[in-house]
């Protein structure tokens, strides 16, 4: 899953993973100046092709357990700041793909600064490809702006993938592609971690290194637990943040 916070989502068929040059909704290769820290392998040729009849209507990929009722509670270390995700019941239709419909709500010193719809979809090989969002950003209870969103099929915007069915390390990877706006990179570091969060011990962990080219100064890095989800992320670079699952609430 996507985090507001600190953003500033198996194998797959050839089809899926096939690239497309000089085609003008594949995406840009990150300029050299900014010293990519992740490098997806794609040469900036990225035009995945997705048949919605390859993709069924849950999400039960282990470490992205997205179930309609599931919810998570986050805050940051020093408590400043709660991020509140829930499974919605709805779903939304992306590239005529149904969609699960993810909400993410941050609040910092108790006042709402961000309101997210994340799109997500599973594929028939436990892949869970992110599709896009809807989000705003507050201040004084009063939206400011939407930046961030987009949708893929929508102004040359292009999915990505949120989670792997099975994740293998050093693999480097697109999470979604809005020239722009959206344009997040990640590479799998480890499989089979040991973390502890708020007095429980989790194990088979999965570390996911995250960064961007639109700020090149910053990386983080997501830890998942299986059956659970996120339950750390660590920016490792450009801060020390550090905002932990304090709560998970699976649907009844």
């Amino acid at each position: 899953m996507k985090f507001a916070a600190l953003a500033a989502p198996g194998v797959l068929t050839a089809a899926l993973l096939a690239g497309c040059g000089g085609d003008e909704t594949s995406a840009g290769a990150a300029d050299s100046s900014t010293g990519a820290v992740i490098d997806p392998g794609d040469g900036g040729n990225y035009a995945p092709v997705l048949d919605p009849a390859d993709f069924v209507g849950r999400i039960d990929n282990v470490y992205l357990p997205f179930r309609p009722g599931n919810r998570w509670v986050y805050e940051s270390e020093d408590g400043t700041e709660r991020i509140e995700v829930e499974v919605l019941s709805e779903t939304r239709v992306v590239m005529g793909i149904t969609a699960t419909v993810v909400r993410d709500t941050v609040y910092e010193d108790g006042d709402l600064v961000e309101d997210t719809w994340d799109w997500y979809a599973q594929d028939k090989d436990g892949n869970v490809w992110y599709l896009g969002e809807d989000t705003a950003e507050y201040e004084d209870g009063k939206i400011i702006d939407h930046n961030g969103a987009w949708e893929a099929g929508v102004d040359g915007a292009l999915p990505g993938i949120a989670m792997w069915a099975q994740p293998v390390v050093n693999k480097s990877y697109r999470q979604e592609y809005s020239k722009g706006e959206a344009e997040d990179l990640a590479r799998i570091e480890k499989i089979d971690g040991k973390e502890t969060v708020q007095g429980t011990a989790y194990e088979k962990v999965v570390v996911i290194r995250e960064w961007t080219p639109l700020d090149p100064e910053f990386v983080e890095e997501k830890y998942y637990a299986p059956g659970v989800g996120v339950i750390l992320e660590v920016k490792v670079k450009g801060g020390d943040e550090r905002v932990k699952l304090v709560s998970f609430t699976p649907a009844n």
